[in-house]
């Protein structure tokens, strides 16, 4: 058997109540129900982590891929002033 840490942890004691269940239920031991929820729950957390790195590579790869076009072709016919207006006026709202 492994040597193990001994950690002391406060719960609720709803938390207390569904532990006590649950052991009963499995015959588990409290300290394994803990020690199998907490390494569930840092492989979730990997796993977490590891969609969102590549998530943001992804956006980085589309920034500097749409970056790397240069700007767009032709010349914009509006203001943001003028674009501000117009959404204040779709809205029943006036800027000033």
């Amino acid at each position: 058997m492994e040597t193990l840490v001994c950690k002391q942890v406060y719960i609720e004691p709803r938390q207390d109540e569904l532990l006590k269940q649950w052991t009963a239920k499995t015959g588990m031991s409290e300290a394994d129900i803990i020690r199998q929820a907490l390494d569930q729950w840092l492989e979730d957390e990997e796993a977490r982590h590891r969609r969102a790195l590549v998530a943001w590579k992804e956006a980085r790869a589309f920034i500097e891929a749409r970056a790397a076009q240069g700007p767009v072709p032709g010349k914009r016919t509006w203001t943001r002033d003028e674009l501000y207006e117009e959404r204040m006026n779709r809205y029943g709202r006036h800027s000033g």
